[in-house]
Order: C-alpha cells, then structure tokens, then sequence
C-alpha cells in the first residue's frame, strides 16, 4: 500500500460509494474497483461488501481504514516538518471553525494573514462547536475556533465575547416570557444547554415555543417582522436599531456571555505557520471585524 491506497481507503470509507469516491479522486471506477482488489489480494481478505446503495466495510476493512488515516496524518506531518526546516512561513494551515466564525470573521483575517504571507494555505473545515472542537483536540487540525466554554486542557486565546439577551421587535415585560412566543433556532448542545438553565432558574414553567428555524440568522428575520421574540447573542442583531434587546443574566446578576476561543496545542507553536497565525491573532482586535 502507498499513499494513494490510504487516500481510496479514507474517502471510500467517508463516502461508502465506489462512483462518488473515484469522481473525488479523478479516475475511473473500474480502475478504482481494480486497485481495492489488488489491496484485497495483497492482505488475503475482503475489505468491502457490496450492497445496494453502497459499500460497508469489514471488520479488516476498517482496520485497514484506520491504518490508512493514521499514515495520512503522518505523512501530512513530514510535509509540515520539511516546509518547516525552510525557515521560513509557507505550507497548508488547518483549521476547524465554528459556522458562525467562518461566516463573519474568518474570510476577513485569512485574507489579511494571506497578504502578509502570500506562501501560505488553508484547509478549513466548518461545523458546530462541538465538532470543531473535537477536531483540535483529535489534532485533525492546527487550530480550531469555538465557540463556548470547553473544557480544553491545551492553550487557549480568548478572541471575544458576546452579550445573550432576549431580541424582541416590541418592548416586553420579561415576568410575561413564558406565555409570549419564542422562537427557536438550530445551534450547538453547549449553547442550547446554558439558555435551558438560565429559563429553568428563572421560570417554573416552559417556553412557549411557537417556530423552529433552522438558524439564527433566519430566526433574526422572523424576530425583524414581529413572530415571536428569540434568545441569542447581541452580535447577531447589534446592527439593526428597531430591535428590543435585553441582556440576561445569572442567578448572581453577571451577565450571561458567550465566548469564542482560539484552541491549539502547545507543541503546534514548533512550526513557523502555526505560531504565525497564532501570533497574528493575538495582535489582532477581531471585534473590530
């Protein structure tokens, strides 16, 4: 097996279709078909069963998958050690970024860092918190940005917070939630499970929840036209000045903020990207963004 065998091994296992994963890889799905025999004849067993929507891997399947992934990462790492050794700041930098990060900041600070480091990069993949998170710490990237507390036991740069308040498009009397209509909205389970606690210190009985959206941005649209009022952080809504907004707070009278962290590992600072970026981070004011 080579490089190229651990890349089939890796999206055919992603992707569990033989014409999806040779249109990925730009060839043929005979050739594709071919090659996961030869590596099937090189280890004497089968690595895939085929069904009909698909593949399923065996249990030596994904072995093997697990292997390949793991040669991958290695091998990405040699890359990055050899680009390293140049001295200088250039190669690919990955990252993990919350939806909301990659909408309203990311593109902005990547094109500033590009134009003072016109050799570098970027592979980014999105997802909620969670997810991201879990990519930093899997080391599947260099650095993530995450929204919400983690417990993150690497280092950590706090690049802003966000005030959460109720957004309504009329004044309201905050003792007449739960019998107003709430708007919900898609986010992350950290999030979801501090705006649950906040209601159930305050209020005896449930929301009334009159929409589900699929996110904020279209939750904001419903609030701008007077359907229901919603609970999110003030940046969402700081632009527009016909909106309501009260910020919340704790059982103690703190406000409630939700924080955006930039996590990575301390032994990432070893190659010149990773600590550039870092370094162009923390001298960068993003709520200026």
């Amino acid at each position: 097996m080579d490089s190229r065998d651990w890349l089939i091994l890796k999206l055919l296992y992603e992707k569990k279709n033989i014409s999806k994963t040779a249109l990925a890889l730009y060839i043929s799905q005979p050739s594709l078909t071919s090659r996961l025999q030869q590596i099937e004849k090189e280890f004497g067993v089968q690595i895939v069963t085929r069904e009909r929507r698909g593949v399923s891997f065996t249990p030596e399947g994904e072995y093997l998958v697990k292997y390949a992934e793991e040669m991958l990462l290695r091998l990405e790492n040699v890359k990055e050690n050899i680009s390293n050794m140049k001295y200088g700041v250039s190669g690919t930098l990955r990252l993990g970024a919350s939806k909301f990060m990659m909408k309203h900041k990311l593109p902005r600070i990547l094109k500033l860092f590009k134009e003072q480091y016109p050799d570098v990069e970027f592979k980014i993949v999105t997802g909620w918190s969670r997810d991201v998170f879990n990519l930093v710490y899997n080391q599947d990237v260099h650095i993530s940005f995450v929204r919400g507390d983690y417990n993150w036991l690497g280092s950590r740069h706090l690049l802003f917070d966000e005030n959460i308040c109720v957004v309504s498009k009329n004044k309201i009397d905050m003792k007449d939630l739960p019998k107003l209509p709430r708007i919900e909205y898609k986010t992350d389970y950290l999030f979801r499970a501090v705006l649950d606690n906040w209601w159930s210190e305050n209020y005896s009985e449930p929301p009334f929840i009159s929409m589900e959206v699929d996110q904020v941005d279209t939750c904001k649209e419903m609030v701008i036209n007077d359907l229901g009022y919603a609970i999110m952080q003030d940046i969402v809504v700081k632009d527009i000045d016909d909106l309501q907004m009260i910020n919340i707070t704790d059982k103690h009278g703190h406000p409630l903020l939700r924080k955006t962290w930039m996590f990575y590992h301390e032994d990432s600072l070893k190659l010149n990207l990773v600590m550039a970026f870092v370094d162009f981070i923390k001298s960068y004011d993003l709520t200026s963004l």
